[in-house]
């Protein structure tokens, strides 16, 4: 049994962990969203999609950011996201 190998897997999940709240903080302070509402958001466009794909929930990545309208240039929010998809479901869809 490698010793090195089960320490470094922990401290790989807790970098992880700790990254993704710390873009959930950058989030926050951009948008003026709570971190709360992200995860709805996230757990929503989840349940949404799954109906229709499988999608790879750890390498899903959502972002609320500013974007400037093309027609005046006004600065407004955007939501970006990145849902990367491991296979299409068979609906049936005629």
């Amino acid at each position: 049994m490698d010793l090195f190998k089960i320490f470094n897997k922990s401290n790989n999940k807790s970098k992880s962990v700790a990254k993704d709240r710390l873009k959930l903080v950058l989030i926050h302070d951009r948008t003026n969203v709570s971190p709360k509402f992200l995860e709805m958001v996230k757990g929503d466009i989840i349940n949404v999609i799954s109906d229709y794909m499988e999608v790879d929930e750890e390498g899903l990545d959502i972002q609320f950011t500013r974007t400037r309208r093309e027609s005046d240039n006004t600065p407004i929010p955007a939501l970006v996201a990145n849902i990367p998809i491991l296979k299409m479901k068979d609906k049936g869809i005629e």
